[in-house]
């Protein structure tokens, strides 16, 4: 039985609000709706999702503004994420996603290997065809060019040019937000993803590269 029955009634309006006031004060004074609405809520929706795809994460609000030249100072939706999944809540409604969305150069090696073969690469094209026919967006980092080493007119040179690559589908704000529904959004399409997730996890892995 789900515990989860839905975000508050309050969240996309604190977003909404958010996107027009991005400061620290208005932080302050919505930060109890921010708290109810959506982080306790996303809390209960990771732990009923955790029996089937693992400890869910929830990201800090807080932007880092270091090297940015945008200093406004807080996300304008809530992510987080169970091992390659990712759910996000913002005034844009739901999304749900799955893969890689960055990809370290060692790992970008090998996705290039595994869709230059033809059997692995070709594999790869028919369940992103099927994502697709499902209703979900294929994306991720590209370059404007064919990748060093490889034809222009190499068959599969759109998927040789990425960088990452993931899934996603999203919902507009509607009535199922703050509904127990919402849980199964996301479990259909966290389903949906894992075949992708599971030919990255074959076929690219993690990156052997040490973190900075």
């Amino acid at each position: 039985m789900t515990a989860f029955r839905g975000f508050g009634e309050g969240a996309v309006e604190f977003y909404d609000g958010l996107l027009v006031d991005n400061s620290k004060a208005y932080w302050t004074d919505q930060r109890a709706v921010y708290e109810a609405d959506v982080r306790a809520p996303m809390q209960v929706l990771l732990a009923d999702l955790e029996p089937e795809f693992g400890p869910g994460k929830i990201f800090r609000p807080y932007r880092d503004v270091r090297f940015s030249n945008d200093k406004t100072p807080y996300k304008t939706h809530c992510g987080a994420t169970a091992g390659p999944f990712y759910v996000q809540l913002g005034a844009d409604g739901l999304m749900a996603a799955g893969g890689h969305y960055r990809m370290a150069s060692d790992q970008v090696a090998r996705l290039r290997t595994a869709i230059d073969d033809e059997r692995r690469g070709t594999d790869l094209e028919k369940l992103l065809a099927v994502l697709r026919a499902d209703g979900i967006a294929v994306a991720g980092e590209t370059l404007r060019t064919r990748p060093r080493g490889f034809d222009q007119d190499h068959p599969r040179i759109d998927l040789l040019r990425h960088k990452g690559i993931y899934g996603w589908r999203n919902w507009p704000p509607d009535d199922v937000l703050h509904e127990p529904g919402t849980l199964e959004r996301v479990v259909t399409a966290w389903r949906a993803l894992r075949p992708l997730v599971d030919w990255l996890a074959d076929h690219v892995g993690s990156s052997d590269q040490p973190r900075r």
